[in-house]
């Protein structure tokens, strides 16, 4: 252990004696090194073992066996070849459009169907699994935590003497540890991920060099996905692993994975890449939106499953959320927000009862129903709190199938909102069942593989894509080719069906 690191665990051994937490030191499984611990291996495993649910709730699993055991096969193979091999691992391909992979401590890994379509062998989804197994066998997210609990152990003993620091102390915690493992490490933590990885894909008969090509790929996805999200004004979906160059012109990620060609089994021959295998994996697999949290179509959302359609101002951004679906005006001063309310199965409440007893909403306003809605429905101006602070809102609630749907519709001034209420009304209006050709739109979009042709070009597939926006540069994007490749005759191409 370094002088440093030992003045600081005396300091915390005085500072945490009466608190009762445990610190120590532990020999990390990569570098064999003491490091700094506030949580053992028992207690990682029991955190990662209590969260795993939790991820599942929110983003679920994508429903396609096949695909999952074939991501788990994979990821198996790598861990017989890692650091932690007593670890238990389960790999998780979830149902989320977002382009990002993570691990929880003690060996649960996720990957996103999102970022599956831009990968394009299983040498480079191997890349993916095994930087996010880097992570758990260096231990970062326990590092992240022993981080965490040092500085609250500052903050707590200094919150003795002023008490308007006080907060949450173990809700601050786990934030910081779920911000480590959804948005990235450090430089130095990734870099060490990236070398682990490309041990693991040597070790395991994959190309290592992998690891560098699936990062460039999702560089090229990160630079375009940043340009059209300022555009859309809303956060952009990147992988984490991401640095600020690209890997063509970072000296010490091609370093560290040009390290791990000592380890390859077959000598100096290539490792596997196997393209074609992954991209009958990929084949069908659903691309945008779930089908099970419902589809944007421009400004209108459908849902196949509760069987229902809406339809916002065009020009709107909607953004669809495991738990509600929202939309903002072009100019951000205006937003919607639509979810489920839940009811017992034994109760059976008006429109208006449930404003009252479950949004408990308070006193009421220019009450009444949607114009033109028939659907049972009540809605009325309340006072709420809303993306703009506490303010007045349109609060809409409509029965539907044995479901209840409230619509919420703030501005950020009061004097807006008198302008764009009868926009709010017309939303919640436009609830109906789905039509046939809505049933049809409602299925979402799916990767396909096709051969290309003497004629077949991105422009030529992006004139038939559904895709609606940058339909030419998304499919370059996703084979590989961005941002001016053309395709060989017989290639397999990946396509938006």
């Amino acid at each position: 252990m370094k002088a440093g690191s030992i003045k600081l665990l005396l300091i915390l051994s005085i500072a945490v004696m009466g608190a009762g937490l445990l610190v120590g030191c532990a020999a990390n499984p990569v570098t064999g090194e003491q490091d700094l611990t506030l949580m053992s291996e028992e207690r990682e495993i029991a955190l990662g073992k209590k969260n795993h649910p939790e991820i599942i709730k929110q983003y679920g699993a994508y429903d396609d066996p096949e695909l999952q055991a074939y991501v788990n096969r994979i990821g198996q193979e790598l861990v017989k070849h890692s650091h932690r091999t007593n670890l238990t691992y389960t790999f998780t391909v979830l149902d989320s459009p977002e382009v990002n992979a993570f691990a929880l401590p003690g060996g649960y890994v996720y990957i996103t169907r999102g970022i599956l379509a831009y990968i394009n062998s299983e040498a480079e989804l191997a890349a993916v699994l095994g930087h996010e197994i880097g992570h758990v066998t260096a231990r970062h997210g326990v590092q992240q935590y022993s981080k965490a609990m040092a500085t609250s152990v500052g903050m707590t003993l200094a919150t003795i003497f002023v008490p308007e620091l006080r907060t949450d102390v173990s809700q601050q915690l786990m934030n910081i540890l779920g911000n480590a493992m959804l948005s990235g490490y450090g430089r130095e933590d990734e870099l060490e991920a990236d070398r682990l990885g490309a041990e693991y894909l040597a070790r395991t008969s994959y190309d290592p060099n992998a690891m560098i090509d699936v990062i460039g790929i999702l560089k090229n996805q990160e630079e375009f996905e940043k340009e059209r999200a300022a555009k859309e004004g809303r956060e952009p979906r990147v992988y984490h692993g991401v640095f600020a160059s690209h890997p063509s012109a970072d000296t010490r990620l091609q370093q560290v994975v040009a390290a791990a060609n000592k380890y390859k089994k077959n000598g100096t021959k290539p490792g596997h890449i196997n393209r074609e295998s992954y991209l009958a994996q990929l084949d069908g697999v659903v691309f945008g939106d779930s089908v099970n949290q419902g589809i944007r179509r421009n400004n209108a959302f459908y849902h196949e499953g509760l069987n229902f359609s809406l339809t916002f101002p065009a020009g709107w951004r909607l953004s669809n959320e495991p738990k509600a679906l929202s939309a903002t005006n072009p100019g951000r001063d205006a937003a919607m927000e639509v979810r489920l309310v839940e009811l017992k199965k034994d109760e059976h409440l008006t429109a208006k009862q449930v404003m009252a007893t479950k949004l408990k909403l308070g006193k009421l306003e220019q009450e009444g129903t949607v114009p033109g809605l028939k659907l049972p429905n009540h809605s009325a101006i309340a006072r709420i709190a809303t993306p703009f602070g506490r303010r007045n809102a349109r609060v809409s609630v409509v029965l539907y199938q044995d479901r209840v749907y409230a619509f919420f519709g703030a501005t950020k001034t009061d004097a807006l909102l008198k302008q764009t209420d009868p926009v709010f009304l017309k939303v919640a209006a436009s609830m109906h069942a789905l039509t046939a050709r809505e049933r049809q739109w409602a299925k979402g979009l799916r990767i396909g593989i096709v051969q290309a042709g003497r004629n077949t070009s991105f422009k030529a597939l992006a004139r038939k894509s559904p895709i609606p926006n940058y339909p030419e540069r998304l499919l370059r994007l996703i084979n590989d080719k961005y941002p001016d490749g053309e395709l060989q005759v017989g290639e397999a191409v990946k396509i938006i069906q």
